[in-house]
């Protein structure tokens, strides 16, 4: 299995042509989609989707990440085996996070390939990460794709730190419900129904303060309300019952958090 994550989006054929070049050297290669939506040039936030997504796929699946703002510059293109799972992608972090929780047991450096007299200066992923996604799930061996390489450029998930009950954190990604997830991932000393103070800081607007209750899950708030709560991810989230917490507060992906029990 090869699972694709670009910020290409759908209504080009960046994608497609992908695909092809895949089924060219594998024509028995199951293809998924783990999303083309990443926005535009955001390696921080394709990061956290693949890292948050590998560990439901099989063992062996393939990964291919292309959030490349650095293509056809002296960035590397790698292939990294883990203890379960391939990821193939440029070296600008993308990969980082998931590679290093599914452990790195070695690293190729792909310019050879990236070398290549066909190769576009603009689109590695259909001349490089591609074609090697292809080799690897179709048996070759990774070493034979290049030199032994190190992951030069690791992503931080944001940072968590507690002080007694008092939380400090950071939003680290938002779904399109408005939920926000942060940085926290695990549980926090408060008991479930603790009124909370939210306080979120940078981002746009002025600081905004919030009042939430800690919970089991969205429906424990009456409709409207802050709901605190450990997302299916391990993730502290913050949620309105409803709506979108993300919108009517300003919360967007790098807001600091201060949540202290009142």
């Amino acid at each position: 299995m090869i699972a694709l994550l670009t910020d290409f989006g759908s209504s080009d054929y960046f994608v497609a042509s992908m695909k092809g070049v895949i089924l060219g050297l594998f024509p028995s290669a199951v293809i998924v989609d783990l999303t083309h939506e990443v926005p535009p040039f955001n390696v921080q936030r394709g990061a956290f989707i693949l890292w948050k997504a590998y560990k439901w796929f099989p063992k062996g699946t393939v990964f291919v990440g292309v959030v490349d703002p650095g293509v056809g510059s002296s960035r590397k293109g790698l292939l990294v085996v883990g203890r379960n799972y391939y990821f193939v992608g440029p070296d600008n972090g993308l990969l980082s996070a998931a590679a290093r929780e599914d452990g790195v047991e070695l690293t190729v450096d792909l310019s050879v390939l990236a070398g290549g007299a066909s190769v576009s200066s603009t689109f590695h992923g259909r001349d490089v990460f591609a074609p090697a996604a292809a080799m690897v799930a179709r048996g070759d061996d990774p070493s034979s794709l290049g030199p032994p390489a190190e992951i030069s450029v690791a992503l931080e998930m944001g940072y968590a730190s507690l002080e007694g009950e008092l939380l400090r954190c950071r939003i680290v990604y938002v779904d399109r419900f408005g939920n926000a997830f942060t940085s926290l991932t695990h549980d926090p000393p408060w008991p479930l129904g603790r009124t909370l103070s939210v306080e979120l800081g940078s981002g746009p607007g002025p600081a905004r303060r919030v009042i939430g209750t800690y919970v089991r899950t969205y429906s424990d708030v009456e409709p409207g309300g802050v709901a605190v709560l450990m997302n299916s991810e391990g993730h502290l989230e913050l949620a309105i019952r409803g709506g979108s917490f993300a919108s009517t507060y300003s919360a967007s992906e790098g807001t600091d958090v201060l949540i202290s029990p009142l």
